[in-house]
């Protein structure tokens, strides 16, 4: 009877539907248990219960403990079902996510990663990835041994699990003293990989080209990544065809390589084709992007100092410089050329309308049209 208290307890809610508190008792019930077979059946019971309900996930807090026990057990399928069972608590409960670490599941899962079964290598990364997104977990899974772990999935899983290891792993990152650890396992050459075969616009080149930009911030992340084939063209491509969060991680990674060793860095990003991408930034980029694009095509003008005293820097004379010395009439060139004529008509639009906005708000009483123009053509 004490037990069948504790339980009630943790189902106590005078929102939820009688049935819903009924079928959460006696799966309480069902996970305490001895018997392994009510056991496994109590864990399919929660991943069902819980899988679209954010309450129930808080109710069944109570079988944590429980299920994490299961973890270790010799039935596979007692370990499948406790393991999507606990995956399920932890996702969007920050309390679950914490309670589920506290409870020692760590080191089943990571020992998962290490087996040949591919459905238990998705499973364990996804659990991982669902538990790193809390902070108070970050350096614990992080002091765990995980990492080179995480980064041979990144090598030899499925697509799956490669997704949620690199998504894992960038959750890691976000704690600076976690980022050596990260880097000590050579993560790059199959980041790059990755960022190769997956869509461009997708999550994971999102959070895998955001974790390249995290890494170039150290000298053997920038050479790691111009040293492998295809790595700075990986970034150029997200930078040309990724999501906007993307493209500005892509545009951050290449202006960190360019700024901080210019004459090292600026041939093999130009010769990876980056002046269109960077172009079209300019003028579709967030808000950031546009500036560190700008920024960056100044860098990569033959010389930083050299200026025209006929032609202002202005981003359309530091392009036409940057194009004049490209060579050949390639793809490219000509499309960074098109682009160029492009901006150079928005500018010029977007110019005339800022003209016609300070006609209108100009009366003639304060201020002729003409003085209004000639002021604003003097900025």
């Amino acid at each position: 009877m004490e037990s069948e208290t504790n339980y009630a307890g943790a189902v106590r809610d005078a929102e939820a539907p009688p049935r819903v508190i009924s079928a959460v008792h006696r799966t309480l019930q069902l996970i305490h248990s001895d018997d392994l077979n009510s056991k496994v059946h109590a864990a399919k019971e929660i991943r069902r219960l819980t899988k679209t309900s954010h309450r129930c996930r808080r109710h069944f807090s109570a079988a944590v403990e429980p299920l994490v026990g299961m973890l270790r057990s010799d039935s596979a399928e007692a370990t499948e079902a406790s393991l999507l069972a606990l995956l399920n608590l932890a996702v969007k409960d920050e309390t679950n996510k914490i309670n589920i670490v506290n409870a020692g599941a760590l080191e089943p899962i990571i020992s998962f990663l290490q087996l040949e079964s591919s459905t238990l290598q998705e499973h364990s990364t996804a659990a991982l990835l669902t538990l790193s997104a809390s902070s108070v977990n970050k350096h614990i899974i992080g002091d765990s041994g995980a990492i080179p772990l995480l980064v041979d999935i990144l090598r030899y899983g499925s697509s799956q699990a490669k997704a949620d290891a690199v998504m894992t792993l960038y959750n890691l990152s976000t704690q600076a003293n976690l980022l050596t650890l990260i880097l000590d396992a050579k993560p790059i050459p199959p980041i790059v990989n990755l960022l190769k075969t997956c869509k461009k616009s997708s999550k994971t080149a999102e959070k895998g080209t955001a974790l390249i930009e995290s890494l170039v911030g150290f000298d053997e992340g920038k050479i790691a990544l111009t040293s492998e084939e295809g790595g700075v063209l990986a970034v150029v491509e997200v930078l040309e065809s990724g999501s906007l969060q993307s493209r500005e991680h892509a545009v951050d990674t290449l202006l960190t390589m360019c700024q901080s060793d210019r004459c090292k860095y600026r041939e093999p990003i130009l010769k990876e084709g980056v002046i269109p991408g960077l172009l079209e930034l300019t003028v579709q980029g967030t808000p950031k992007s546009r500036c560190k694009a700008q920024t960056l095509l100044r860098l990569l003008r033959e010389s930083p100092y050299r200026r025209s005293e006929l032609q202002p820097d202005t981003l359309e004379n530091i392009v036409c410089n940057l194009i004049c010395h490209m060579e050949g009439e390639d793809q490219s060139v000509k499309k960074a050329k098109q682009m160029l004529a492009d901006m150079v008509q928005v500018s010029m639009e977007q110019s005339l309308r800022h003209l016609q906005q300070r006609a209108l708000v100009c009366t003639p009483a304060d201020l002729p049209i003409a003085s209004c123009a000639s002021e604003v053509s003097l900025k």
